[in-house]
């Protein structure tokens, strides 16, 4: 569990160290509001929410899936986090911007306005 915590420390203070382009001039964000509730079974919640608009919050829990065994001849259970989020914040040019996700044993599935759509392949019956 606590490498759970570590990771997301690490992820907010590397988001955090976002230097300012040379020449521009920035407005301080304050925090207006954050909770975070860590569970002894591992999973977790947290939310917060800036003064530029910006708002993040996160669901984590573990869950027991069958995996195969290192030698190939069976299977073994694991544990996996699987997180549910949101983040939005103010785009340059004013707008809001939302991203909702989950990550799981399958990856990372984001879902946004903003994020390009792939072509659909005509040939592709399935």
């Amino acid at each position: 569990m606590n490498s759970i915590v570590t990771i997301i420390v690490l992820f907010f203070a590397v988001a955090s160290c976002n230097p300012a382009p040379q020449g521009s001039t920035t407005t301080p964000v304050s925090l207006v509001s954050e909770s975070s509730n860590i569970q002894p079974d591992g999973s977790f919640q947290y939310t917060f929410q800036e003064s530029d608009g910006t708002e993040v919050q996160d669901v984590g829990t573990l869950k027991q899936i069958q995996v195969p065994n290192a030698n190939g001849t069976g299977t073994e259970q694991v544990q996996v986090l699987v997180q549910t989020g949101s983040f939005s914040y103010p785009s340059p040019d004013g707008q809001q911007t939302q991203l909702n996700y989950t990550a799981d044993e399958t990856g990372f599935h984001p879902q946004g306005a903003h994020l390009p759509v792939a072509p659909v392949d005509p040939n592709n019956h399935q």
